[in-house]
This record gives C-alpha cells, sequence and structure tokens, in this order.
C-alpha cells in the first residue's frame, strides 16, 4: 500500500480524513474516524476486523451508497464525495461494481434479467447478450431462466456476481460474499471472484471475517473501532506475510 496521504498514479482508490457518523447530539455514533488510505489499481485488497469495526460502512463509502460526513473520496480520478446523487449513480454504474452477502436479486426477474438489469439502465446495446455471456462465465449458462427463488444460494450468489462483473468495471466492491453460503459453496464463489478478478485486471476490495480468504490477496488492511489497525492481530501478520 502507498502512503495514505499521498494517492500516486497507481491508486485506484484513495481516502483522505474520512469521517461517517450517524444520529445526533449524545446519541450520535462515530463509525468512521479519519481513514486515510490507498488501494492500488489491479490488486486485491481484503479489509478485516471484529464485527461492528465500520467494514461493510467502508466498502459502502466507497461505493458513495453512504455519504461521508467529511474527508476526501477520490475513485479512479474523481471525486465522488463532491458529486450529486444522480452524477453518482451514473459513475457507479459505469465504475463500480458491487457484491452483497445478502445476493439482492429481484424475485420477480429471471437470472438473466438480474444479469441483465444494470446494462439495461445505462441504454448499453447487447444487454441480454451480454448477460448471457457473464452466466457462461460463472457456470449458469442453463439457469438463465429460472427465478432466484428455484436457485441454491451458491447460484443465486453466482447471478449477483455475473450482475456485478456485466458492465466489466474497474472496481469490484464485495462485502462478506461468503457469509451466507457453506464453506464448500463459498469456496466456488470466491474461485471465481478471484480467477473473474485478475482476468479482468479488476481493482478488488473485499470485506471479510475470514482469515484464510484475506491471504489469498494481494493485501490486507486491519479496521478496529472505525480507525486503521496499526498492529493487526498476530495471525493476521503472519497471513499477511507468508
Amino acid at each position: 500500500m502507498t502512503s495514505p496521504l499521498q494517492p500516486s498514479a497507481t491508486s485506484a482508490v484513495s481516502l483522505d480524513s474520512v469521517r461517517l457518523g450517524r444520529g445526533a447530539g449524545a446519541t450520535r455514533v462515530e463509525i468512521l474516524k479519519g481513514i486515510s488510505l490507498n488501494f492500488e489499481r489491479g490488486k486485491a485488497t481484503a479489509i478485516v476486523g471484529p464485527s461492528g469495526c465500520g467494514k461493510s460502512t467502508l466498502l459502502l463509502t466507497l461505493a458513495g451508497l453512504e455519504r461521508a460526513d467529511s474527508g476526501s473520496i477520490l475513485v479512479e480520478g474523481a471525486r465522488i464525495d463532491e458529486m450529486g446523487e444522480d452524477a453518482l449513480a451514473v459513475f457507479r454504474g459505469q465504475n463500480i461494481g458491487i457484491v452483497f452477502q445478502s445476493f439482492h436479486l429481484m424475485p420477480t426477474m429471471t437470472a438473466l434479467e438480474n444479469v441483465a438489469v444494470p446494462l439495461e439502465l445505462s441504454g448499453t446495446e447487447g444487454a441480454f447478450d451480454k448477460a448471457r455471456a457473464e452466466l457462461e462465465a460463472v457456470g449458469l449458462g442453463d439457469r438463465g431462466s429460472h427465478y432466484p427463488s428455484q436457485l441454491s444460494g451458491g447460484e443465486q450468489q453466482r447471478v449477483a456476481l455475473a450482475r456485478a462483473l456485466v458492465g466489466d468495471p474497474a472496481i469490484i466492491l464485495a462485502d462478506e460474499p461468503t457469509g451466507n453460503l457453506d464453506e464448500r459453496t463459498g469456496g466456488v464463489i470466491i474461485d471465481l471472484l478471484l480467477s473473474q478478478r485478475a482476468r479482468r485486471g479488476s481493482t478488488l476490495i473485499l470485506v471479510t471475517h475470514d482469515l484464510t480468504l484475506a491471504s489469498r490477496c494481494d493485501a490486507i488492511v486491519g479496521l478496529k473501532s472505525g480507525r486503521l489497525d496499526p498492529a493487526p492481530p498476530e495471525a493476521l501478520r503472519a497471513i499477511a506475510a507468508s
């Protein structure tokens, strides 16, 4: 990782003194407490830390789905913290793919339609042909006509992964993508995620509590109580050095 306050030409995402809290007065809770950090372009970075430390909030802030109270967020050269909602939505659709723990598929749409949605919203030609190719890439070429209720959890997450990748985003954000899956199925999803990221040269930022999974990434960032953890646990340091 590069120095937090000096974004380099190789930085895909840079944060400078990012703060975010919820509530007001005596009930206000600070979630992110002055985060300064760079994520290198084309690399896979894992964000780890205990439950409630701000990992998912940080990821949502990088996507512009949560708004920071202060600080700057530079994504692929653009200050997303200065964008209006409409401009941010367009930017996100063109640059960022997101994989959530809970799939977030449209229950009334088929797998193919779910994958095609972001392309249709952006007016991309050949949306369904591209969606079909992405389903093939995640091993679900024969399941395009099935609805989410007709798919297993692992299959639903594959559809969600195909949807995140169909626009060929520069940045992939994944929030505990194996959290609702058993170990074997989760392993398949991670293999797909990492292989597809490597094939495309995308930047991956992954939130996980699984240190074994984190060890498969190029870099590991520790978070604790809303701050970067300068001295992560021995197990984490050992994995990062391996």
